[in-house]
């Protein structure tokens, strides 16, 4: 399986709501975005990335990447990137579950985006996974590319919680079977609640993860 994201990690206890200064949008606890990173290769990799709103004013946005991952490489050798922000979740998806790289950062479907240097303040292990948090600093105050109304769908719901649930099956800290239950209410959820998009969301999801194989028994 081929996966590219960094939402590995578990809720927090962070309820802050604001917008911080240079972001194009507001952030709350943990906000999902895509982050664009420059590789070696002179190409973007895009990626899921959770950000962390701060928890008091003055406090930056900070991030937390999980493994050896393009992301963390290219942070270090770059020094930041560009995190989007889109409520498209095939986008999301593809970002989360497979490499995806582009000629250029910022990609259709994104709705917002900005520039942001990368500085590594803390890392470790925690379940077998090594980690490195970040703080993410604007280089300068961000573009908001539409300003449609937000609705909530719970099939786009449904689609990044399974990027998450996917992205932990080859972890040891994290129970197979739960994960494949999870795995297969998300389904049925974004089936009767999602549109065409998060359906071929999902069905990314699948693929990349083979998660229906596992819980039928087969070998991916």
């Amino acid at each position: 399986m081929s996966r590219e994201t960094d939402t590995i990690e578990k809720g927090t206890n962070q309820t802050a709501h604001s917008t911080p200064d240079g972001w194009p949008v507001e952030l709350r606890g943990v906000t999902e975005s895509v982050v664009a990173t420059l590789g070696p290769n002179d190409r973007w990799n895009l990626a899921a990335l959770g950000l962390h709103a701060p928890t008091e004013p003055g406090k930056p946005v900070t991030a937390t990447t999980w493994g050896n991952t393009r992301t963390r490489r290219n942070f270090h050798r770059e020094g930041g990137g560009v995190v989007l922000f889109t409520a498209d979740s095939l986008l999301f998806a593809s970002a989360a579950m497979t490499i995806r790289e582009e000629p250029e950062p910022v990609v259709e479907h994104a709705d917002a985006w900005v520039a942001v240097d990368a500085d590594p303040i803390e890392g470790g292990e925690s379940g077998g996974t090594s980690w490195e948090r970040w703080v993410l600093e604007p280089r300068e105050p961000g573009t908001v590319d539409t300003a449609r109304p937000g609705t909530i769908n719970r099939g786009c719901g449904a689609v990044i919680e399974a990027t998450v649930a996917a992205s932990r099956l080859d972890v040891p800290a994290y129970d197979t079977d739960t994960l494949l239950d999870r795995l297969a209410f998300f389904e049925e959820t974004v089936e009767k609640c999602g549109g065409s998009r998060d359906r071929a969301a999902f069905e990314l999801v699948s693929e990349e993860s083979g998660w229906r194989e596992r819980r039928d028994g087969g070998k991916i």
